[in-house]
């Protein structure tokens, strides 16, 4: 029982959708789960139960929990617009903080939060769990040891498919206040992968956004959208929730001079097209080595995203996906809202940008 004691202290904030990805991390990395918080009570029981949590203290008030359990170590899994707040107050009462995508829904959250971080000496990490997937992690080490070559460009797409009843489960879904559309909830994971391996600097974005099927929401289910990086690559982004009549792929396209590599997948979970000029692997290996099977969308990155941060706790190291990384996905996001809001090229940095910049774009949703 005394080493019991001594586990990092745990506490999740947000029993929704996404929440069994992170109870699940936090039990396979044996972390000490102190708390559970959300404002429905019967959301925390729901959890408890399914999990074995029932030791767990349950709170509706996330204050009340950081005063009383003193964590190390906060996840943030509530409804996007409330990222900022609760992770600014996490920090400022000493935690450690994972903190669901996207990190924020404004720059100047994403900048607060990043600075707080840096002055509390905390780690702050952005759950973009697939960086971690065996596909995506390949596909990276080819990059890192400069096997494609000079980048010439990549395409990143989601093709998925969400029906009115998902977004009555959650009626802030789809409103520019707590979360944007397609683009900043389900695409930006794919986002996030096409910037870093593309070399993080954007010079401009193009592009459209559209709501064509959920006309009960206000932000867009559709986005396209052409990306120009500092480094004289070219980005191809499409996102949509309007494919009939379920969930068909998410893939990520590389492509170099010396080589091409495609992970696809419900979430860019395998390995679809492996060819480089070096021939140091046999592609038929590689995708039977590098792929995954999991069982929804969310799959299998979250477990060793917590190992990471955990380690990057205990030797005062950066973790692998920072507060920065997460800046940058929302970034991305917001610029395309931009542009295609504006109708022109948007240059990147972003100063100053929010969901808030864009309500009433598509009319005030009917849900």
């Amino acid at each position: 029982m005394g080493k019991e004691k001594t586990l990092m202290k745990y506490a999740l904030i947000g029993c929704g959708r996404i929440s069994p990805n992170h109870i699940e991390a936090a039990k396979n990395n044996k972390l000490n789960f102190v708390a559970l918080c959300d404002i429905l009570p019967e959301a925390m029981k729901e959890k408890s139960d399914k999990f074995g949590l029932e030791d767990v203290h349950k709170y509706t008030n996330y204050k009340e929990l950081l005063e009383k359990e003193k964590p190390e170590l906060v996840a943030i899994a509530t409804e996007s617009g409330k990222h900022a707040t609760i992770a600014l107050d996490c920090i400022a009462a000493g935690c450690n903080v994972i903190i669901e995508k996207p990190i924020a829904l404004s720059i100047a959250d994403a900048n607060a939060i990043i600075e707080a971080g840096k002055n509390a000496g905390v780690v702050v990490c952005t759950n973009h769990q697939n960086r971690f997937n065996k596909s995506v992690q390949y596909i990276r080490k080819a990059l890192e040891e400069g096997r494609f070559g000079r980048l010439s460009h990549g395409a990143a797409h989601v093709r998925w498919n969400r029906d009115k009843d998902y977004y009555e489960q959650a009626p802030w879904r789809g409103t520019w206040v707590q979360d944007g559309g397609c683009l900043m909830n389900q695409c930006i994971h794919n986002i996030d992968l096409l910037r870093w391996m593309m070399g993080d600097d954007v010079d401009e974005v193009m592009a459209y956004t559209d709501q064509l099927g959920h006309s009960y929401l206000e932000a867009e289910d559709l986005g396209i959208a052409l990306v120009k990086f500092s480094n004289g690559s070219y980005g191809l982004i499409e996102g949509t929730t309007n494919v009939y009549p379920k969930n068909l792929e998410e893939t990520l396209y590389i492509f170099g001079q010396q080589g091409t590599a495609k992970a696809a997948g419900t979430s860019d979970n395998i390995i679809e097209v492996w060819d480089f000029a070096d021939k140091l692997d046999d592609p038929e290996h590689v995708k039977a080595t590098y792929g995954e099977n999991p069982p929804n969308v969310y799959g299998f990155g979250h477990t060793p995203l917590y190992t990471d941060v955990i380690s990057a706790i205990q030797t005062g190291r950066k973790p692998y996906v920072d507060g920065n990384a997460g800046k940058r996905a929302l970034e991305l996001v917001l610029a395309i809202y931009k542009s295609a809001a504006e109708h022109r090229p948007v240059k990147l940095p972003l100063e100053e940008c929010s969901t808030l910049d864009f309500v009433g774009r598509f009319g005030e949703g009917r849900l």
